[in-house]
């Protein structure tokens, strides 16, 4: 019999075995260097950015409604262009910043929804822009209840603008206002939460829920308690019956700003005897009233950057209504109330951006 072990095709198997191997290993190897990787799926933007596009969506939607019934010439025009003119500078405060820079925006900056509303896609008449206006409005406050701090009080400010050219617009038209467009928090009581104790002086400091924007408002409505003291006596028959509901408000404002402190642990703010009140006051207590509410609105914008949970919602549900009061005393609340803005700063919008379809740049009554 012929011995196998002498055999060179035996010999040479186990070599071709590793060979094929080896073959066949750097085949699969270029394969799946050849196969291209898919590519993850982009991750959500963060509430807040999508909060602040939606926003802006809306408020160019509601602009490219209002050019076209302002240039209609109907008689509620003058009106409809206010809130034009309202929405130009909301939409150029919420857009995003190109490059890190306010002073220059691209069309990236503006999301594609809205860098050209259809024409059909929003209000179609005063009494729809109404209802858009006042829905857009609460959708923002309620947005601010959960966004980022700074974006909130924009959001927050916006809403509670759009919620008041809501109002005068329907005034002016003689249209309906929306009933459900309540603030949110309105339910929001003055002690939320039970008592916590606070630490001693001597121990290290603690994250609180910022105290030194409630001190803020505390002080602002004290300020604004003696100022409506001091003007009740000096104001006009018809101005002292809501001065008076004014000061009732303002007296609870205080008192729950002071307990909200308190359960912040935040220093107590002491009660100032007594204010200095310049001859302008005195001579047009009304004006100076619409000042005061003024400083409340910035108290308020700080408090809901500053703060989360109930604390953000109390200063939200306080917010409108100091708006509100602002407005009632003839004094300007601003495009955005509770934050300052210089419109200088602000990026304009793009060419086109929210007009109407077929309009040329001459039909706009209000400049980007």
């Amino acid at each position: 019999m012929k011995d196998r072990r002498q055999d060179p095709k035996h010999r040479m198997r186990p070599f071709q075995y590793a060979v094929l191997a080896l073959a066949a290993l750097v085949v699969l190897s270029l394969g799946f260097a050849l196969i291209p990787a898919e590519k993850p799926a982009p991750a959500e933007p963060p509430f807040s950015e999508r909060a602040r596009a939606a926003a802006l969506n809306s408020a160019l939607e509601m602009r490219t409604a209002g050019l076209g019934l302002a240039a209609a010439g109907a008689a509620d025009s003058p009106a409809v262009g206010s809130v034009v003119t309202l929405l130009t500078i909301q939409a150029r405060a919420l857009m995003a910043p190109a490059s890190g820079s306010p002073s220059a925006p691209t069309e990236a900056s503006i999301p594609p929804a809205a860098a050209s509303p259809s024409a059909d896609a929003g209000p179609q008449n005063t009494a729809e822009l109404v209802r858009a206006l006042a829905g857009s409005g609460s959708t923002r406050l309620k947005d601010a209840e959960t966004a980022d701090g700074g974006m909130a009080r924009l959001l927050a400010g916006t809403g509670t603008a759009q919620l008041l050219a809501a109002a005068q617009l329907a005034s002016a038209a003689g249209v309906p206002m929306p009933q459900e467009t309540a603030g949110p928090g309105a339910d929001v009581q003055a002690t939320p939460q039970a008592a916590s104790s606070c630490p001693s002086p001597s121990a290290p400091a603690a994250t609180v829920p910022s105290p030194a924007a409630l001190a803020a408002a505390v002080s602002a409505e004290q300020q604004a308690v003696y100022g409506y003291q001091a003007a009740l006596p000096r104001l006009a028959p018809a101005d002292a019956g809501p001065a008076s509901d004014f000061l009732a408000a303002h007296k609870e404002l205080a008192a729950a700003a002071v307990e909200r402190l308190r359960l912040a642990c935040g220093p107590d703010v002491p009660q100032q005897p007594g204010y200095v009140l310049d001859p302008a006051f005195l001579a047009a207590p009304a004006a100076a009233l619409g000042k005061l509410e003024a400083a409340t609105l910035a108290a308020y914008g700080d408090l809901v950057a500053a703060a989360q949970g109930q604390d953000r919602m109390w200063a939200l549900a306080a917010l409108q209504p100091a708006a509100a009061r602002t407005l009632r005393w003839g004094a300007d609340p601003g495009p955005v109330p509770g934050l300052t803005l210089d419109e200088r700063q602000l990026p304009a919008l793009p060419a086109g951006a929210g007009r109407p379809a077929g309009a040329t740049p001459a039909a706009s009554p209000v400049a980007s």
